[in-house]
């Protein structure tokens, strides 16, 4: 035997509702008939189900939605369909005269190859184009994805399913790929032709939430009874009008789900940075800054790097067109620099052993490092003793990946003094990746053309259990310090800062830094 239970009338709204269905109900049709608030209507469901008297299904979904612009191609008619016009009454078509047809019709070849052979109307044989047998058919009939893209539009089905949303039946005005199967058509079929057509429609997951009374529920049900009425708080007018004697006040449930609240944060990239500088600078280091726009004497020359080092190929460098050339520094400053390069000047070196190209030394490029930062200091001043750091974006032609980028930023530093030296520079760097809350770390020995000797850093990533390279450093080489009036050694590192905010953040795809995926932005925490 069951006590009898109070309950909100919106609450018992919401069990009416389950008791006079025999199905499972989403539960968007139950917050839209019981006008209930989602936190509410979900904690009611929460509790039903807990008790053993609501049964919660979660059904994943592939929704296609369609773009703005996909009835106007549809009334063109696709590339491929246009194109089968053609075949239909000159097939075979050589495939020169095929890519003279498509540019006189404003499509592109390889979109009518691509999508034609994909749906199995037209292939290629010997040289040319020629219509299968499916597409002889596909000229009377229509593809399942071109049915579902029309059904998508059709005016009549539109205005049937904005009137099933208005009353709660639907999730949104748009059809999910299981509707299509129903209606006839091949839901697998419409998935893999437009899943690559993001100009048509997209076909996005939703997850659906389904509730039902289980038998328990059912037994129970008789015996809800509705709570008086309650309210949050009284008013000022049931207070004047003795009507608050016969209110009776709402308890809260405080074990009931909350609204997510997401306070005011720094980006987690800027906060690295952040980190970055305020490490530095606790170590008493001074900040120093350059154009991301450089010489490339500054960005590569000054630096001893050969005019022939494949970093800058076109294919590794940005180069500018508009200006693309500027105006070098002092003429004896690049005269040494020259030497450097050519017979190792006075610095003992025997240089590279080319002529060097003072056009190429004027080409305008986006930094490929702040090391460009570092050479300028020591121009400026050269002098012991002087500690510096500079935080900065620069630019590579990278191919996109998830661990790479066309634009990122690095922490640059160096350490001008009579007695620095690998140890000290070793240890300078094992103090800042401490300060940035890594303990364990580890230096392998490498090469750089401006430092000698020079070693890679890695840090220790405990949630893949693997070392990850964060940058290089190294003692500057006489040929790059030499020419700027610089006798003493120099320290110097270049760290990257995204790989260090991956590992912070636990991340595997440096795009997540740079994307718009507010969940992630407001979830992340900033205190790791």
């Amino acid at each position: 035997m069951f006590i009898t239970l109070e309950i909100r009338e919106d609450q018992k709204r919401l069990y009416q509702i389950l008791w006079e269905s025999k199905e499972f109900v989403d539960f968007h049709t139950l917050l839209y008939k019981t006008k209930m608030e989602q936190p509410m209507a979900m904690g009611t469901v929460t509790n039903g189900q807990d008790n053993g008297w609501l049964e919660v299904q979660e059904v994943l979904c592939e929704e296609v939605v369609c773009e703005k612009d996909l009835q106007k191609i549809l009334q063109d008619g696709m590339p491929e369909r246009r194109f089968l016009e053609i075949l239909k009454s000159q097939s075979p078509i050589p495939m020169k005269e095929v890519s003279t047809k498509a540019n006189e019709m404003g499509l592109k070849i390889n979109e009518i190859i691509k999508w034609g052979s994909l749906r199995g109307w037209m292939e290629k044989q010997k040289g040319d184009l020629v219509i299968t047998e499916l597409g002889q058919q596909a000229i009377q009939e229509e593809d399942d994805d071109e049915k579902a893209l029309k059904l998508c539009l059709d005016v009549k089905k539109q205005k049937e399913m904005q009137k099933d949303y208005e009353n709660g039946l639907r999730l949104s005005p748009c059809f999910f790929l299981h509707e299509f199967q129903e209606l006839g058509l091949d839901s697998e079929r419409i998935k893999m032709l437009l899943k690559n057509r993001p100009e048509l429609a997209k076909i996005k997951e939703r997850t659906i939430r389904r509730v039902r009374l289980t038998p328990q529920g059912r037994e129970v049900y008789p015996t809800l009874k509705v709570k008086e009425e309650e309210k949050n708080q009284l008013t000022s007018q049931d207070i004047v009008s003795g009507e608050w004697k016969n209110i009776r006040l709402r308890s809260y449930d405080v074990t009931l789900a909350a609204q997510a609240v997401y306070p005011k944060k720094c980006h987690p990239l800027q906060k690295i940075i952040q980190e970055s500088r305020k490490a530095f600078l606790q170590m008493g280091f001074e900040e120093m800054v350059s154009p991301q726009v450089e010489l490339g004497f500054w960005d590569f020359d000054a630096l001893f790097q050969p005019q022939d080092h494949p970093s800058r190929d076109m294919q590794d460098t940005f180069y500018l067109k508009r200006p693309d050339l500027g105006t070098l520094p002092d003429e004896k400053l690049v005269e040494k620099i020259r030497k450097t390069h050519e017979n190792g000047g006075d610095t003992g070196s025997i240089g590279w052993g080319y002529r060097w190209d003072e056009r190429e030394a004027r080409k305008m490029v986006l930094r490929t490092h702040t090391t460009a930062t570092s050479i300028h200091s020591i121009a400026d001043n050269p002098n012991p003793p002087r500690k510096l750091f500079c935080v900065g974006r620069v630019f590579r032609n990278e191919t996109i990946s998830f661990k790479h980028l066309p634009e990122f930023h690095q922490v640059d530093g160096i350490v001008i003094d009579k007695d620095a030296s690998f140890t000290c520079l070793l240890g300078t760097i094992q103090e800042f990746y401490k300060n940035m809350g890594f303990s364990k770390m580890k230096f392998k020995p490498a090469f750089f053309p401006y430092t000698e000797p020079s070693a890679e850093v890695y840090v220790w990533m405990e949630s893949k259990k693997c070392w990850i390279e964060l940058g290089g450093s190294g003692i500057f080489r006489p040929e790059v310090t030499l020419p700027f009036g610089c006798k003493v050694p120099v320290m110097a590192w270049g760290l990257g800062l995204e790989r260090l905010a991956m590992i912070r953040y636990g991340i595997s795809d440096i795009r997540t830094l740079y994307g718009s995926d507010l969940d992630w932005l407001q979830e992340v925490r900033l205190c790791q």
